[in-house]
């Protein structure tokens, strides 16, 4: 990211209103998630629930429709990369913090309702350990981001939490991954997220794990 000088950022200052209009629409044309987020701060009539509710539409819908034109474990692990690509630009429009979670953990307990046998029927294959291994990378994701929340709302994931948990614990393949990778359900099911998952988290990496 460059860093811009005081002087520079002064001259900026000092540029025509018009002229400033026309350099400001221009670097938007180029920077579509800035132009996105100014405009719902600007102009957008909806808020950030409206809109996370949205996207929970879509992930539900896309999930359902992925699964029933089930092709393979990496078409499956492909559909997967794209509506997580669809949360990260709901977030970065939206500073939405607390969809970041909730969305993840929608998207993993939608994916492995819906596709338990389409998983448990799959041949082992490196397509199948990096579908699993990432399923259980997400997994790590959401609960790091459930940790940097205040402890009150850890209630609100309570559920949805113990339903991963015991979609996970069901699920042989992506159980047998989750073991492999660090993973304890148990913090899952019982909404007992570890203080110090991150150094968990890091140790995982830094030995190769969770790739």
């Amino acid at each position: 990211m460059p860093i811009f000088s005081k002087k520079f950022a002064e001259a900026i200052s000092h540029l025509p209103a018009t002229e400033k209009d026309k350099l400001i629409l221009r670097l938007l044309k180029k920077d579509l998630i800035l132009a996105n987020r100014l405009q719902f701060e600007l102009v957008d009539n909806s808020n950030i629930e409206e809109r996370r509710t949205v996207i929970e539409k879509h992930i539900v819908t896309r999930v359902a429709r992925m699964t029933e034109h089930f092709y393979s474990i990496s078409y499956l692990n492909m559909d997967v990369r794209y509506l997580s690509g669809d949360i990260t630009e709901h977030v970065k429009i939206t500073k939405d913090k607390y969809g970041d979670a909730s969305l993840n953990l929608l998207l993993l307990i939608e994916v492995l309702r819906l596709n338990k046998d389409n998983i448990l029927t799959a041949k082992p294959s490196v397509k199948l350990r990096k579908f699993s291994t990432a399923i259980i990378a997400r997994v790590f994701k959401v609960l790091l981001l459930i940790n940097k929340m205040d402890d009150d709302l850890l209630l609100d994931f309570k559920d949805d939490l113990k339903t991963l948990g015991q979609l996970i614990g069901d699920n042989d393949k992506v159980m047998k991954t989750a073991i492999e990778n660090g993973l304890d359900v148990n913090w899952l099911i019982h909404s007992e997220i570890p203080k110090n998952l991150v150094k968990i988290y890091r140790e995982l990496k830094n030995n190769g794990f969770l790739k």
